[in-house]
């Protein structure tokens, strides 16, 4: 009948009223002692109280079951047990909370989604991501981040910015960008990461919830190693054709000029420039090698007979071990000794070392060719050679493109500087590996290795 809570209180209380009244008024008419007017009053006085209790209980109760329900919103795994909290303003409010919990569940469902989501993508970017708040103090720190400064786990929130950055140079960034509320970047070399570049980007964050900095970081070290590998390389290339080419035009200018009626010498001029023709042609043979190797297109491989494709590198090679008068020598080979690799990229692998262990021998001297498996799944083939051997300093690098020991020999015998790299990218393309040993004046061990043919592995003994 009454839906107001406040007609219900206006009700009661006019019924405590007039109840009161109608005492007060009987106690005048009779005219009792007073100590049944005391009785009455202290009566009246208590069923008062009574009915004012009673009324708070019940209030109460509805109240504390629209805590429950409000607790179950927030909690996703708690049931939504709405009860029927009657026909007046509290009644109300339960039935709205009933028609918008549902969408109310929805919504905050797809916000926690929303931030796992955001969480997931930012915590496994490749750049470093920072964020703090105005007290620098960290508000959000990717792996990435504290990967590459600090090298420890990801701070918690509220960490001071101390605890993830101790460079100088980047926490003057931070706090510039802080105070400023402009952006700003800088290229810096982190202390925390010795040998390590990075290009740091940070940014103001100015929203009404909170303020402070964002700040990226992107290591920019493998960039500039490329970056330095390029200019290298074309520094090498230019100058490895400068040489062939002018010796080329030098020739050509000075036969035009007269030299082709010089019948002694126009012979020997033309000669020369054939074998530099042929030198910018071996130059550009490797190069399409080499680059065909980088272009991470692994070719197909199968199993492949390790003495079959030694024979065939060291027929390919005996011409010039002749000229130069290096006996070829075929040690241990087995014959039933396979393995896994490409046959192609095998061949040039072997040409192309018993090409250096001949061109860079001596008159008399010997390359050996030894080849062995079974132990640990690998099957080795080794070309020793007698020559001038490298030094130590340089054996590290001599895998390098267009790296020589000794450049004035190099070119004398007609060598690109790429024949090494070669054969280090084409062993790494089929699984292999290639090492070098070698002391100066004695010669050099070159060791290539191959994952062993399987089922050969599992059948064959050691040989």
């Amino acid at each position: 009948m009454f839906r107001s809570i406040y007609i219900k209180v206006f009700v009661a209380l006019l019924l405590l009223w007039l109840a009161e009244g109608v005492i007060h008024w009987g106690a005048q008419a009779l005219a009792p002692p007073d100590h049944v007017r005391i009785v009455v009053l202290a009566l009246t006085l208590a069923a008062t109280i009574l009915c004012a209790t009673l009324f708070a209980w019940s209030i109460s109760i509805r109240l504390r079951k629209l805590r429950l329900l409000e607790e179950a919103l927030t909690r996703r795994e708690a049931p939504l047990n709405i009860p029927d909290l009657g026909d007046d303003e509290i009644g109300d409010f339960a039935r709205s909370l009933r028609d918008i919990a549902p969408e109310f569940r929805r919504l905050a469902e797809g916000l926690t989604a929303a931030l796992a989501q955001r969480e997931a993508i930012l915590d496994g970017m490749i750049e470093g991501l920072l964020v703090v708040d105005h007290e620098m103090r960290v508000s959000f720190c990717n792996h990435a981040f504290a990967r590459a400064i600090s090298g420890r786990g990801v701070p918690q929130q509220g960490a001071p910015v101390l605890s993830v950055i101790r460079d100088p140079s980047l926490l003057d960034l931070v706090e510039h960008v802080i105070h400023s509320g402009k952006p700003a970047s800088a290229r810096s070399q982190i202390s925390a990461a010795p040998g390590r570049s990075f290009q740091v980007r940070a940014a103001p964050l100015l929203t009404p919830a909170a303020t402070g900095a964002v700040v990226l970081l992107l290591d920019t070290t493998e960039m500039e190693r490329l970056e330095r590998v390029r200019k290298d390389f074309v520094a090498n290339v230019s100058h490895e054709l400068r040489t062939p080419l002018a010796a080329i035009r030098g020739y050509a200018e000075t036969l035009l000029d007269g030299a082709l009626d010089d019948v002694e010498n126009r012979r020997k001029f033309i000669e020369i420039i054939l074998a530099h023709a042929n030198r910018l042609n071996n130059i550009a043979s490797d190069l399409l090698a080499l680059s065909d190797l980088e272009s991470g297109e692994n070719p197909p491989t199968a199993p492949l007979s390790i003495a079959e494709t030694v024979d065939t590198a060291l027929q390919t090679v005996q011409a010039e071990a002749a000229i130069r008068g290096v006996q070829l020598i075929r040690g241990n080979v087995p014959d039933r000794l396979r393995a896994r690799g490409n046959k192609t990229r095998l061949e040039q692998v072997l040409i192309n070392l018993l090409d250096n262990a001949v061109k860079f021998n001596r008159a008399g001297g010997t390359v050996r060719v030894d080849a062995e498996g079974g132990e640990n799944g690998v099957a080795r083939v080794t070309v020793e050679d007698s020559g001038i051997g490298i030094p130590s300093t340089d054996l590290s690098r001599v895998f390098e493109r267009f790296y020589r020991v000794d450049k004035g020999r190099s070119r004398q015998v007609g060598g690109t500087g790429l024949g090494l790299s070669i054969v280090k990218h084409a062993m790494e393309q089929m699984k292999g590996s290639v090492t070098v040993e070698s002391t100066l004046g004695k010669g050099s061990r070159f060791t290539i290795s191959l994952p062993i043919e399987m089922d050969q592995a599992s059948t064959a003994d050691p040989l």
